[in-house]
């Protein structure tokens, strides 16, 4: 199997439980990644009292603008001689390193509707929003990198099903399924404790190792057009 095939989707889910961590950690309760969560925590803002409701607003918005830019401009790409899939993951890389310098340059954010913690917010916001659509344009195969509920529902499934000792026909589709998701899911949990442990170490500076973990993705993607 190529590496590609075992590695992209790792480091995606990697990158995206660091990201979603360390966002909610350093910009007030904002979800980067699963920009759904925000409808919760902005009902929670709005009863508590607590900052950062307008950017979890705004998460949402920005995330389906940025996957209708991402996948109209995606057409011109072939026209100039560049792969889309490639291109979309290295943008995603130029997003994380601007997300990184503000997370850096104006942090820590005290207040998260301040216009630098929504400015570094939707910028990571938008970094995510091109993994989310580069996945399932490229990737439809592979397990989620962001959302992992589903997952989780269908490995939890697959095990019934191996316990259960179903048909060899089920099995043959349910095991290397249930192995794929199970390592996605480790993934983004191993992502998620390195940016809690790593936020807490280093406070916002930890935001420059997001760009350094999707870095090799873009190497390990295909540079053929799609």
């Amino acid at each position: 199997m190529p590496r590609q095939i075992l590695l992209l989707p790792l480091l995606m889910s990697l990158n995206a439980g660091f990201v979603d961590t360390a966002g909610f950690l350093a910009l007030q309760g904002l979800f980067t990644a699963h920009v759904t969560g925000n409808f919760v925590t902005f009902g929670a803002s709005m009863v508590l009292g607590t900052s950062g409701a307008l950017a979890k607003l705004l998460a949402l918005p920005v995330f389906c603008l940025v996957v209708i830019g991402t996948r109209v401009f995606s057409f011109l790409l072939p026209a100039i001689g560049l792969p889309i899939f490639r291109s979309m993951l290295a943008l995603k890389v130029l997003l994380l390193a601007a997300g990184a310098v503000c997370a850096v340059h104006f942090g820590p954010f005290v207040e998260g509707d301040s216009w630098q913690a929504i400015c570094t917010g939707m910028i990571l916001v938008a970094a995510m929003a091109i993994q989310n659509a580069a996945h399932r344009i490229h990737m439809g195969t592979e397990p989620p990198t962001t959302l992992m509920t589903g997952t989780t529902t269908q490995i939890m499934i697959d095990v019934a099903d191996v316990l259960r000792g179903a048909p060899a026909t089920v099995l043959t589709v349910a095991k290397p399924r249930l192995s794929k998701m199970a390592a996605s899911v480790t993934a983004f949990a191993l992502g998620c404790a390195a940016g809690a442990v790593l936020y807490a170490k280093l406070g916002t500076l930890c935001f420059v190792i997001p760009p350094l973990i999707a870095l090799p993705a873009v190497f390990l993607a295909s540079a053929e057009p799609k």
